[in-house]
């Protein structure tokens, strides 16, 4: 039986190997933006880290912690908060020097129609950290989205591959990017640059948007034929580690499941769970937002749940009426609108 509880202490159990790095990390670590999806675990996570490394060092969570759920899961756990709107300059500058950054904060949804909101917090905002930061090393939180849309048979982007963004949302993140590398390049600030694909919490992510279609008989978009994921306990441990690997210039990866899972396919195996069948609408492509993640693999080992685990989990969830954030990942758009 899954309960809110069970799934957050399996995100916020560390794996050996991030205890053996977090004894390597030197200095606090910072979290700015960490009332979202990902942080709230990911300061748990940090901290179990350093509790059973048997080292003191503190973790700073930093958001508007707007999400009253995610502020009593920290509050309940010690973790120290401090509450500021990031877009407020004087109040950004104010906080306390750190030798470790992890940069979280974004907007991705509503962008359509509020494309402004959307650069000031994905582009201006990240000028503004990069100069405040410039001595720590930083781990910048980005997306597979600045790539372009990819033919299924090369296996995905690799880092090495030109940025094409499509839409403003993803050209905005792209410049959050280029904000970084002007630091690491005129300030020498080490910077990690984490090209996430899909992160899953089995409360939200592309799982979920496609299991909870196929429950409730909603047409799932076959457009993007393909896609990556890979479990949110693994992704907030390599954000965390990837701050022993901040360089300048700087460094990027991309952050998912060495796996390119059929949105079809997927689909058929929850309508199994289910006892439904999936409803289809468009056109299988032969392309897709899929990216290659061998780099970080190498460096990482592989992700800590399996493929089919995730999706097993991920119907349990549903069938045990498990909460959901109501966070779509829109993993269907192909148009770049947001």
């Amino acid at each position: 039986m899954w309960t809110e509880e069970r799934l957050n202490e399996m995100l916020t159990t560390p794996s050996d190997a991030l205890v053996e790095d977090i004894k390597k990390i030197k200095g606090d670590i910072m979290i700015l933006g960490a009332g979202g999806k990902m942080g709230p675990s990911m300061a748990l996570l940090i901290r179990n880290a350093i509790v059973k490394a048997g080292i003191h060092k503190k973790v700073i969570a930093v958001s508007r912690f707007s999400d009253p759920v995610a502020k009593k899961l920290l509050e309940d756990n010690q973790i120290e908060m401090i509450s500021i709107d990031l877009l407020d300059v004087p109040s950004l500058y104010a906080l306390p020097d750190v030798e470790n950054v992890i940069f979280m904060a974004g907007k991705k949804f509503g962008t359509t129609g509020e494309e402004w909101k959307t650069w000031g917090m994905n582009s201006t905002l990240p000028a503004f950290v990069a100069d405040k930061f410039k001595k720590s090393n930083i781990v910048v939180f980005s997306t597979g989205n600045i790539y372009p849309i990819a033919p299924i048979s090369t296996g995905g982007c690799l880092e090495t591959d030109t940025a094409e963004p499509i839409g403003e949302y993803p050209m905005s993140c792209l410049a959050r990017e280029r904000a970084f590398e002007y630091a690491a390049n005129t300030y020498g600030t080490k910077v990690f640059i984490y090209r996430l694909s899909f992160a899953v919490d089995l409360r939200y992510g592309v799982l979920y948007d496609i299991a909870n279609a196929v429950q409730n008989s909603k047409p799932i978009n076959l457009g993007n034929s393909m896609f990556n994921c890979v479990w949110q306990g693994w992704a907030n441990e390599i954000a965390v580690r990837g701050l022993l690997h901040a360089t300048a210039p700087m460094n990027v990866m991309n952050v998912t499941g060495p796996e390119m899972y059929s949105t079809k396919k997927v689909a058929e195996k929850f309508g199994e769970y289910f006892g439904k069948e999936p409803i289809f609408e468009g056109v299988e492509e032969n392309s897709a937002y899929v990216m290659d993640p061998s780099k970080a693999i190498e460096i990482f080992g592989y992700p800590s749940v399996s493929a089919n685990t995730l999706i097993r989990w991920q119907a349990e969830w549903i069938k045990d009426g498990g909460r959901a954030l109501n966070k779509p990942t829109h993993f269907e758009e192909r148009s770049g609108k947001y």
